[in-house]
Parts: structure tokens; C-alpha cells; sequence
């Protein structure tokens, strides 16, 4: 049994949820968020400005797609709501980022500056030392902000490199001279 999928999901005033065939549409103040999910294996139930979502089947997948799905709901009503955020430092000495219309620009050591085209539905800032990604979709936000990230990872001996703002870099100690 799902601990998540169990839990009855509230909708908040000004938030529409609709159910069509395989498709569940979230609209909000914020942004309207579609989403594709298997009808055959749970069952999607909106009443009373509640989500119900009870698996049609015992099988494995089924239930294994019950939280999942619960928590992909959750995540879309939270979204058009209030917008999520992902902060990414930059550090190292020389490094820039800039945006540049649809595009950020990184300079981060490289012999060539990246850059990354914005996915509509994202707002990027970039301030000093700091980007900040924020926009409806988690799984957007995240996967954007992994990527920027994945340009130039934060090394051990340094700390040069894109990291998270909540994130630890664990230093390594370096060579030593042998006294």
C-alpha cells in the first residue's frame, strides 16, 4: 500500500482539476499543466475539491504507479499556485553567467562561451554570482537546472564549478610537501 497514494489531495480555491480520458489538466492562477497517465491501471476520482486516486488492479505496476502519480498530481496543484525555484551558485574566479533573451550564457572557464536556449515556461535570473531558475513544472525546473549544472560540476580541491545553493561541496586536501 502507498502511504502517499492513500492521501486525499485538497484543491485550493482557484484551481481547477479536470479528467479526460488519459489526460489530467491542472489549471491555476499561475499556469494551466497537463499531464498523460495510464487509465487502465489507477483510477483518478475529482469530488468535492478533492483528488481520489485508488489503483484498478493488484499488480505491481499498478502500485508501484499509485504514489507516483499522487505525487505528480500534488506536484501540478502546487505548481500553478505558487512557482518552484532552484538557486545555483557560481563559483571560480572569471566565471559569468548572463541572459541574453531566450538564452543564458555561461563563461566558466571554457575556451568558448555555453549556451543554453530557456524552455518556454521557465524564467531565468542571473545575478552576480547566482542563477536562479523558477517556473511551474518541478520536473522542468529540475531538469533545467541539472543540466546548467552539469556544465562545469563543482571539483573537490577548489570548489570551482555550478553547484546548488543548498548544496555541500566536500574539499579534498590537495598534495602536501614531504617534510
Amino acid at each position: 500500500m502507498s502511504r502517499i497514494g492513500k492521501q486525499l489531495l485538497a484543491i485550493p480555491p482557484k484551481t481547477e482539476v479536470h479528467i479526460s480520458g488519459d489526460e489530467i489538466r491542472v489549471k491555476g492562477p499561475l499556469a494551466e499543466l497537463t499531464q498523460n497517465f495510464r487509465p487502465d491501471d489507477i483510477s483518478i476520482v475529482v469530488q468535492d475539491n478533492i483528488v481520489t486516486l485508488t489503483p484498478k488492479r493488484d499488480t505491481k505496476t499498478a502500485l508501484s504507479l499509485w504514489g507516483t502519480y499522487a505525487s505528480l498530481i500534488k506536484s501540478m496543484i502546487t505548481g500553478v499556485n505558487q512557482q518552484f525555484e532552484k538557486r545555483l551558485v557560481v563559483e571560480g574566479v572569471g566565471y559569468r553567467v548572463e541572459v541574453s533573451g531566450k538564452e543564458l550564457i555561461l563563461s566558466v572557464g571554457f575556451s568558448h562561451q555555453v549556451r543554453l536556449p530557456i524552455p518556454d515556461g521557465l524564467t531565468v535570473v542571473a545575478e552576480k554570482n547566482e542563477i536562479t531558475i523558477s517556473g511551474s513544472n518541478k520536473e522542468q525546473v529540475g531538469e533545467f537546472s541539472a543540466v546548467v549544472r552539469s556544465k562545469k560540476k563543482p571539483e573537490p580541491y577548489k570548489g570551482k564549478g555550478i553547484r546548488y545553493s543548498d548544496e555541500v561541496v566536500r574539499r579534498k586536501q590537495g598534495k602536501r610537501a614531504v617534510t
